[in-house]
């Protein structure tokens, strides 16, 4: 998996300690509203496609950079999804709690391809038929089903099931 080279160089200065970091995803739905997925390089599993926010990069263009480089599709921002906090232990014991913003999206070109690296597979699916997903998937996926539906996020106090404990990777 390609680490971005400022969080390489604040591993060194923290070790595995705990990283507050900027991310993005992407629902990617077609005309048919079916969802694009792609199977990570790391884990093996179905999950959205994301990534972390370059510094002084934007997250809408982030969103459209990280859907490209793991699948190969073009996408255009129709919404944002929502937003909430994630936090992520890596198999390296690497903590990091992403302040993740998720767009809803509609495909505007490309071929579905995974890199090979960060994806080893890319599909298209319906949203009855979704492989297994974590919890964390399936909020930004049902946050998004609606073309008109209010940008999401945890109320004051909310706990939400998806957002408490890390994902083990």
């Amino acid at each position: 998996m390609a680490v971005s080279p400022y969080i390489v160089q604040m591993r060194k200065h923290i070790g595995n300690d705990l990283l507050l970091l900027p991310g993005v995803s992407a629902v990617v739905r077609d005309d048919a509203g079916r969802v694009l997925l792609a199977r990570r390089g790391d884990n093996g599993r179905w999950s959205l496609p994301a990534g972390v926010i370059d510094p002084g990069e934007q997250p809408a263009d982030a969103v459209l950079r990280e859907v490209l480089e793991e699948t190969g599709v073009r996408v255009e921002i129709e919404r944002v999804g929502g937003v909430a906090t994630h936090p992520v232990v890596y198999p390296n014991g690497d903590a990091c709690e992403y302040l993740n913003v998720w767009f809803r999206c509609r495909p505007v070109g490309g071929t579905p391809t995974a890199d090979g690296d960060e994806s080893t597979e890319v599909g298209w699916f319906d949203p009855d038929d979704l492989p297994e997903l974590d919890d964390w998937s399936r909020l930004r996926i049902d946050t998004t089903l609606r073309e008109e539906a209010p940008t999401w996020h945890a109320r004051p106090g909310e706990r939400h099931p998806a957002l408490g404990q890390p994902d083990a990777l």
